[in-house]
């Protein structure tokens, strides 16, 4: 079977050549416009990649960015697939092997979410410090690849402590204000009931969206260290306010410019470190 994360990262350096990022970055719903930052950017859509798998939502553009963000180098990736779009785990896998294979050694993921606590108002952003897994199966099922890693990466600090530590630093230093939680995956698209909600806040739960665990799974699994923050865009049913995709669109994008600052901080303490 062709590793088509192989094939893509080979067509990227052709259109950057010598180009090596450190840095992976997955921008969710709303945010894609943080990709505007980098410098020295080339632009590649997904399509350009043969075999990459396209997301066809709304506020996902699609694009691979490659540049220099907060002194690194980065490789931004505007848009992300779920599988409540009928897309196989084999196609997330895909899109975090890619930053693996352009020779990223951390990866940066970002959603968009909805708060299970009434200090979690929309515009809220929150550092991800765990996470619950109930979306169906698992991305690693299946024969291991053993050119990407072992069959039962442990996931344990899946979620950076060091890269946590310069989060924190870098907010309180900017004066953002930055929440900390436990997210938790659903399957979607439909948004969760009252009854959902109450269970997943017993659970441990603070946040719950539809993406980025499997992506976290896969990542830990080649080795890369992780970090990711959530913005959030609704109270959870039962807690009031709107819910919808629109909704989820506009506080992310209102929420993108200290989202933003916060990533750029966070890579220069990186560059340093």
């Amino acid at each position: 079977m062709s590793d088509i994360a192989l094939q893509a990262a080979t067509a990227a350096r052709a259109r950057k050549p010598g180009f090596t990022p450190r840095v992976g970055i997955v921008l969710g719903s709303g945010l894609g416009g943080i990709a505007d930052l980098v410098t020295d950017a080339t632009v590649i859509p997904y399509g350009d990649l043969s075999g990459f798998p396209v997301s066809g939502v709304v506020g996902h553009a699609g694009r691979l960015v490659l540049g220099t963000l907060g002194g690194v180098p980065v490789a931004v990736m505007q848009g992300r697939v779920h599988l409540y779009e009928g897309r196989p785990y084999s196609d997330i896998k895909i899109f975090v092997r890619l930053l693996k294979r352009l020779g990223c050694a951390a990866a940066f993921f970002t959603n968009a979410a909805g708060g299970l606590r009434l200090d979690l108002p929309p515009g809220t952003l929150m550092m991800v410090t765990d996470h619950i897994n109930l979306l169906p199966g698992n991305p690693l099922a299946g024969p291991n690849d053993p050119a990407y890693g072992d069959q039962f990466p442990s996931m344990e600090g899946a979620y950076d402590a060091a890269f946590q530590d310069v989060l924190r630093d870098a907010a309180k230093r900017l004066g953002i204000g930055l929440k900390e939680g436990v997210y938790l995956g659903c399957l979607g698209p439909s948004f969760e009931t009252p009854a959902e909600i109450r269970a997943f806040a017993r659970l441990g739960a603070d946040a719950v969206g539809m993406s980025t665990v499997p992506e976290v799974i896969v990542a830990r699994h080649c080795g890369l260290r992780v970090a990711a923050m959530s913005v959030v865009t609704n109270l959870a049913a039962g807690l009031g306010g709107a819910h919808g995709h629109e909704q989820t669109l506009a506080a992310a994008t209102s929420a993108a410019g200290d989202a933003g600052r916060l990533i750029t901080a966070f890579l220069e303490d990186y560059a340093r470190g």
